[in-house]
């Protein structure tokens, strides 16, 4: 794949997709980390004299932070030092006047692309190249530059419509990503330990067939609503209010095919022994052979148990790779953070290589300022893509273009 080092962008029109999808509430973004982790590729285009074209979006239609990129622009113009124009449009008349007027180091920021119609459903990547935004915004390039990682698993026109049309690059962010989790994947030290907690069960049961059918994986640790399909897969019974829970959420339809990853892979997956519920008002564990677990037909299950964390600590201590993606726990709830406080501690005192990913992770390990993991991922959802052994038609697309571009 291409990297910026590859092109002079001196005098160049470069349409730079990042994601800037952020947080929102009450109108107002509330987190600037992604807008600091894309400034390194920003900087390196603006130095070099790129004129730079701001693509990115924000939620989707209809949902409460779906708004304008106008804010998004104004926190980017402020960690850079300089102007980011935010352009209301995004392939029209004003859009492009503007993109043809561009100098040398200007940037500006297109408005949101998915009040654009054709950015909102995934297409093939031939399809993509004959949307209106890229028919429109192409002849206007010299160069793309993505660095989107957290939507590279998404085939989005501003996402893969330019890859064949003009070279594409990698950004810094985007490359630092490849980088760390082809590292953990292919070459990682062993033991390789994974670390699957949070919500996205589905996601999760792909990462952890794939990586145990491959050899790539020594050991799973499971948390979270993940950790609880697994244990109901594992025969136990944890109590009405739990299994109500899980069938609103549409989850117990992933049991038998958890089932059938511990058939096949049975040591190497690990569940919780104990858990924590909110007995009148305070935390309480129960061990999940006690009789005591009764209380699970009542309560909810909001994080793992202290033995669990302990028996989880000493593996991860001693394992060679890790990769982690989501909480155990309801973590936003100081006493249910235990679990998930517990295990990337663990994972950032380990001497191994680390990559932990997803947005509630990151969130936890910011609110409790855990230092020492080895890279955090941007992306969840594109990360769990990753390690289920998935093409992801950004990364498909990069390589598209340096197969076209890479000769001349």
């Amino acid at each position: 794949m291409f990297r910026l080092e590859d092109f002079n962008f001196s005098g160049k029109t470069v349409f730079l997709r990042l994601d800037l999808n952020s947080p929102v509430e009450n109108g107002r973004i509330t987190s600037d980390a992604r807008f600091r982790a894309a400034l390194p590729t920003v900087r390196h285009l603006l130095e070099e004299g790129a004129k730079v074209v701001i693509g990115t979006h924000q939620s989707r239609p209809y949902k409460g932070d779906y708004i304008t990129t106008e804010q998004h622009a104004e926190i980017l113009s402020r960690l850079l030092g300089q102007p980011v124009e935010y352009v209301e449009d995004i392939f029209g008349r004003l859009a492009r006047e503007r993109i043809s007027s561009l100098k040398p180091g200007e940037a500006i920021m297109l408005e949101n692309l998915r009040f654009s119609a054709e950015e909102v459903f995934y297409r093939p990547i031939e399809e993509c190249e004959k949307t209106h935004f890229v028919r429109k915004l192409a002849p206007l390039m010299d160069y793309a530059v993505n660095d989107a990682f957290a939507s590279s698993h998404r085939s989005q026109p501003s996402l893969v419509g330019f890859a064949r049309l003009r070279p594409m690059a990698m950004g810094k962010l985007m490359e630092g990503e490849v980088d760390a989790l082809t590292r953990a994947y292919e070459s990682g030290e062993r033991p390789r330990v994974y670390v699957l907690g949070g919500a996205k069960v589905d996601d999760s049961l792909r990462v952890a067939e794939n990586v145990l059918r491959r050899g790539k994986a020594d050991l799973i640790l499971t948390g979270g609503l993940v950790g609880n399909v697994f244990t109901l897969a594992k025969g136990f019974n944890l109590g009405d209010a739990n299994i109500e829970f899980m069938e609103r959420k549409g989850l117990l339809e992933f049991v038998g095919w958890a089932e059938r990853i511990l058939d096949e892979f049975y040591p190497y997956v690990r569940t919780p022994v104990d858990f924590a519920i909110d007995y009148k008002g305070e935390r309480l564990e129960i061990d999940l052979l006690s009789d005591e677990k009764r209380l699970f037909d009542e309560y909810q299950i909001l994080d793992i148990g202290s033995r669990t964390v302990e028996k989880y600590r000493e593996i991860l201590l001693n394992a060679g790779t890790i990769v982690a993606n989501g909480p155990m726990g309801v973590f936003e709830r100081e006493e249910f953070a235990v679990g998930t406080v517990g295990v990337f501690r663990a994972i950032a005192e380990s001497k191994a290589f680390s990559v932990v990913g997803g947005g509630h992770s990151i969130a936890s390990i910011y609110k409790y300022n855990i230092k020492g993991i080895s890279h955090v991922s941007t992306g969840g959802g594109a990360m769990l893509a990753f390690f289920a052994g998935e093409k992801l038609p950004v990364l498909e697309a990069l390589r598209m273009s340096y197969e076209k571009f890479g000769k001349k």
